[in-house]
């Protein structure tokens, strides 16, 4: 798969791909919804908090990489979180963005992230099993699905604090 897949509102595809190519498919979606709501904004305001949690538009890109890292790269690869670049664990630090980075540098960050993502899932099949320290065995299947439940969440709490930031909407 390249950097830049087919959109997943492409309804023909979707609608006729196979599961795998369906769960890729929607991933990408997500991720582009994601660090499309950084689109236009200033530095100011994608670091602007409107919600008493943690959560800014900049932060939830971080957040993503670090959500990316964890499951591609340290859970499906099998990197020790020490030696992967960046946070690798999704956990609170991870929606800290210090004040030297810029939109572009966490958009940079989470787009590598995600093609090291798609670089390590190639080597694997759906049904195919690595450990877990909390789940025990989890499939890449699994990974999917769990990173499409937390990037739908997430593109919902962007659309909200886009919304009270400018106005904008959907993807």
């Amino acid at each position: 798969m390249t950097d830049t897949p087919p959109r997943a509102d492409d309804e023909d595809l979707v609608a006729v791909a196979g599961e795998r190519e369906t769960l890729e498919l929607f991933v990408e979606y997500h991720r582009r919804a994601l660090r499309g709501k950084l689109r236009g904004l200033s530095e100011e305001d994608a670091r602007r908090r409107l919600v008493p949690s943690l959560t800014t538009l900049l932060g939830l890109v971080s957040h993503a990489a670090a959500v990316e890292r964890n499951w591609f790269q340290h859970y499906l690869g099998g990197k020790p979180r020490e030696e992967i670049t960046g946070n690798a664990r999704g956990d609170d630090p991870s929606w800290d963005v210090g004040a030297g980075q810029t939109i572009g540098g966490v958009i940079a960050e989470f787009e590598s992230a995600c093609a090291a993502s798609r670089q390590i899932a190639a080597g694997f099949a759906l049904d195919q099993t690595v450990p877990h320290d909390q789940l025990g065995q989890v499939s890449l299947r699994f990974i999917y699905v769990n990173i499409l439940a937390e990037y739908a969440r997430h593109a919902g709490h962007a659309d909200i604090i886009r919304e009270q930031i400018d106005g904008a909407t959907g993807d």
